[in-house]
């Protein structure tokens, strides 16, 4: 416990949470500051854009052998299950219709990329290190959790209250903008290999930490005006799983790293992944197969009580279980 604490207050006083924690005052506060949305919309792309790189030239480097193919799969079948527990445990804490609970389900089993973009600045500066295909893990746990939660919709929902499985949901599915350019990046990584990082690394290595900086004081921002707005709609049942869903999800994610042998840096990616809640491509697709679910129920919960929950406490406590259990 005390190994947890320790971490959580050294992550605290990153420049990365600060930031975080600027934004969030500053939205709870009433204050004027604001991110211009092209400028934020900027700063996610490069995010996106680095991460999947860097990801694609360490796979290449790596070679694809059984081991990221594991990884894969272990990563799938996790997106695909959470959805399930969580949602049993939204029908058992709050009082969520069946279309509301689902909708929000779907968030975590996805993944939140920049949860695990923090997760691997933390791990690079306490020297840990993780597998670098575990980015691949990442892209492949984006998408599955939304069918997940449509079938739970199918399954629970009052008659007339269905999901959508059209042209236009996969659509939204396999061409969202985040999806696209972090796999397309991927690619251009493996491709490109060593001799492509060398030509860019420049751009891509040495402004990430300032950029990753920027990018979480807008989204500390979004998160404390959309605490502000879900005044009186979120129940103490929904902010509680909003925190108890990440541990059960990290969990979930440990047993599988352990399964699939992965180093101490990759079985705290691995517990990130399954902790954290999509606030990106699961809302972009839920407005397109759920339009009657509440986004203001699954961003808030996903973006203001999780995300935070876990770049303070979540990550800390993951770092010292893996280093506990794997004896680093």
């Amino acid at each position: 416990m005390q190994d947890i604490l320790t971490l959580a207050g050294e992550n605290l006083l990153s420049p990365m949470i600060l930031c975080f924690a600027l934004g969030l005052f500053a939205a709870l506060a009433r204050s004027e500051l604001t991110v211009p949305e092209a400028a934020a919309k900027a700063l996610s792309i490069y995010l996106l854009f680095a991460i999947g790189f860097k990801g694609g030239v360490a796979v290449a480097d790596h070679g694809v052998d059984a081991s990221l193919i594991s990884a894969l799969i272990g990563g799938i079948i996790l997106s695909f299950g959470l959805p399930f527990v969580a949602f049993a445990l939204l029908r058992g804490m709050t009082r969520l219709s069946a279309t509301d609970a689902a909708a929000t389900a779907a968030h975590y089993g996805s993944i939140s990329i920049v949860t695990f973009v923090t997760a691997t600045s933390v791990l690079a500066s306490r020297g840990i290190v993780a597998e670098g295909y575990m980015v691949a893990v990442a892209a492949a746990m984006e998408a599955p959790a939304i069918i997940s939660a449509l079938w739970l919709v199918s399954r629970n929902a009052p008659t007339g209250q269905g999901s959508r499985m059209d042209a236009e949901l996969w659509r939204e599915i396999l061409l969202n903008g985040s999806i696209v350019l972090l796999v397309g990046s991927f690619v251009i990584g493996f491709i490109t290999g060593n001799d492509g990082m060398a030509r860019i690394e420049s751009f891509i290595v040495s402004p990430f930490q300032g950029v990753l900086c920027l990018f979480l004081l807008d989204m500390g921002l979004v998160a404390g005006r959309g605490l502000r707005g879900a005044r009186g709609i979120l129940s103490m049942g929904a902010v509680a799983f909003g925190m108890v869903m990440p541990l059960v999800g990290a969990a979930c994610g440990l047993a599988m790293a352990m399964v699939l042998g992965l180093s101490v840096g990759g079985v705290v990616l691995m517990m990130t992944l399954a902790a954290s809640a999509s606030y990106i491509a699961v809302p972009a697709a839920m407005r397109v197969a759920l339009p009657e679910a509440n986004p203001s129920v699954y961003l808030t919960l996903s973006l203001g009580v999780t995300f935070p929950f876990n770049l303070t406490l979540g990550i800390p406590a993951y770092v010292a279980v893996a280093q506990a259990l794997t004896g680093a």
